[in-house]
């Protein structure tokens, strides 16, 4: 699309759905949200910003191929969920920190555990998408 209005308000709502993006991976212990959804929303931002300003100005918004990010949010929930073993607990034992930490709320395994899975769903979201439209 080439509207001036949806330029416009992409350029202002890609860093508003990141950030709330982050908002939603950061609940997701406590409340509904976490890894999933909030790489979906990441993702959603990325792809608005596509289709307004066309899909090379968003490669090289992002600076990196979507691809990378799946093997790296990989690894992190790999080592998550076996970080409990070090400490002769089960795979995927939720492990957390005693003193809560200032805006972010307790911090444990299942925090890494979500960031790991927000990388993937965005590496590969993305990826499927822009493969898709490079096609056209």
């Amino acid at each position: 699309m080439n509207t001036i209005i949806l330029k416009t308000a992409s350029k202002y709502l890609l860093p508003l759905l990141l950030l709330f993006s982050i908002f939603v991976l950061l609940r997701g212990h406590y409340l509904p949200g976490g890894g999933f959804v909030g790489g979906l929303i990441a993702a959603i931002a990325f792809v608005l910003h596509a289709f307004a300003n066309g899909l090379p100005h968003t490669q090289r918004l992002m600076r990196i191929h979507p691809g990378f990010l799946m093997p790296f949010g990989l690894a992190i929930s790999a080592v998550s969920g076996m970080f409990p073993m070090l400490l002769n607990q089960p795979f995927m034992t939720g492990v957390w920190k005693k003193d809560p930490v200032p805006v972010i709320g307790s911090l444990g395994s299942a925090l890494f555990f979500d960031i790991g899975v927000y990388l993937v769903v965005i590496g590969a979201s993305l990826t499927i998408l822009f493969t898709i439209s490079e096609t056209r």
